[in-house]
C-alpha cells in the first residue's frame, strides 16, 4: 500500500506555531506532513480519524513542548506508538525550545533516539536539527553541510528571486516587485505593496481599504500568490497561512465571525498587542511594528488588518484552501 505522507505530526495545540514552521521547513525540503487541522474534517473522532492516518504515513514526529503533550494521554500515546511499531512506521521524539529531556511522564518514548531543536536560534535556522529529522522521516540522512557560513549561504541563494516563483493573479496583478522586496527582506516596502496589489485586485484606489465581503470574495489565485510570497521569503516566518495556524491554534474559526477574545489572543501571540493595547490598525502607521524576523512568527503581513477585523480573511484563507 502506497503511503502518501511522509510523516505524522502530534503535538501540543500550544506549540502549534512552531510545529507549523517546522512543518514548512519540511515541505521546502519535499516532504508532506500529516496535520490533524488539514486532514480531520468537523465532527470526526480524532482517535478514530488517527488510527486511519497511521497506515497513510511513512513515519510518525511526536512533538514536545514545555507545556507538554496536551491532548495526547498516555495510553492515546501508547496507542499510537503500538500502531506504529506494528506497522514497521519508525517513531521520533522532538523536544522543541525550551525542553532538555523526554519527561518522565514520557519514559517509554526514550526508547528511541530524539531530535531536540536549539532555544538559542530560531527554529527554521537549526538546520542540524532539521536533518535529523528528515533522516528519521525518510530513513536516508542528508548531506553534511560544510559549515554554519555555509548553511545561510545556501538558503540565501535558495531566497533569491527565481523565473520558478507563482506570480498568478486573475486580476493581472503583476507580483515582481513584491517578490523582489521580499527576496531583498525588504519588510517595511514588501508590506505596503502587499497593501497596494490587493487593494488593486478588488479594484479599489490606493488609500482605500478592503471591506468584509471584499476580503470574503478575495481572489484565491492572488491570495495563494501574495501568501507563498511572504512563506518562501520569510522561511514560513511570515505569511497569511503562518496567521490563520496561529488563529486557529489560540481558538479561532475560519468562519467569518468576529471573536474578541480570540482575537486578543491571536494579536497577543503575533505581538501586535502589547500589555493590552494595540498597536496601530492604520498600514500607514508602523510605528510599533516589528520589520524583522525577530520578531513574533506571524507578526507579517500587517498592512491589511484591523482591531475590528470580522474574521473575513480568515475565512477567505479556508476556503482557498492555504
Amino acid at each position: 500500500m502506497e503511503r502518501p505522507f511522509d510523516v505524522f505530526l502530534a503535538y501540543n495545540s500550544l506549540d502549534k506555531p512552531e510545529v507549523q514552521v517546522i512543518a514548512t521547513a519540511l515541505r521546502l525540503r519535499n516532504l508532506v506532513p500529516w496535520i490533524d487541522d488539514e486532514q480531520i474534517p468537523p465532527g470526526r473522532p480524532f482517535q478514530d480519524e488517527i488510527q486511519q492516518a497511521i497506515p497513510l504515513v511513512k513515519s510518525a514526529a511526536i512533538f514536545i513542548g514545555v507545556g507538554g503533550l496536551g491532548r495526547w494521554q498516555n495510553w492515546e500515546l501508547k496507542s499510537l506508538m503500538d500502531e506504529c511499531v506494528e506497522g514497521g512506521i519508525p517513531v521520533i521524539p522532538v523536544l522543541l525550545p525550551g525542553v532538555e529531556e523526554i519527561p518522565k511522564k514520557f519514559v517509554f518514548l526514550k526508547q528511541f533516539k530524539w531530535v531536540s531543536f536549539s532555544e538559542s536560534i530560531s527554529i527554521i535556522d537549526d538546520v542540524s536539527a532539521l536533518d535529523l529529522l528528515e533522516w528519521g522521516i525518510t530513513q536516508i540522512k542528508p548531506q553534511p553541510q560544510l559549515t554554519k557560513t555555509s548553511n545561510r549561504e545556501s538558503a540565501t541563494s535558495q531566497n533569491q528571486p527565481t523565473q520558478t516563483d507563482n506570480l498568478d493573479s486573475e486580476k493581472g496583478i503583476d507580483y515582481t516587485r513584491l517578490r523582489d522586496l521580499l527576496a531583498a527582506k525588504n519588510w517595511k516596502e514588501a508590506d505596503q505593496e502587499t497593501y497596494r496589489v490587493m487593494i488593486q485586485a478588488v479594484g479599489k484606489e490606493y488609500g482605500d481599504y478592503l471591506d468584509e465581503d471584499e476580503l470574503l470574495n478575495f481572489p484565491c489565485t492572488d491570495l495563494r500568490t501574495v501568501d507563498s510570497l511572504w512563506v518562501k521569503y520569510s522561511n514560513g516566518h511570515f505569511g497569511f497561512s503562518v496567521q490563520k495556524e496561529i488563529y486557529l491554534s489560540v481558538g479561532g474559526k475560519a468562519d467569518g465571525k468576529y471573536y474578541e477574545k480570540v482575537w486578543e489572543k491571536f494579536g497577543d501571540r503575533v505581538g501586535w498587542r502589547v500589555k493590552i493595547n494595540w498597536i496601530s490598525s492604520e498600514w500607514i502607521s508602523y510605528s510599533d511594528v516589528n520589520f524583522d524576523t525577530a520578531s513574533p512568527v506571524g507578526h507579517l503581513p500587517s498592512c491589511v488588518w484591523g482591531v475590528g477585523f470580522s474574521g473575513s480573511l480568515f475565512s477567505r484563507i479556508k476556503t482557498c484552501k492555504l
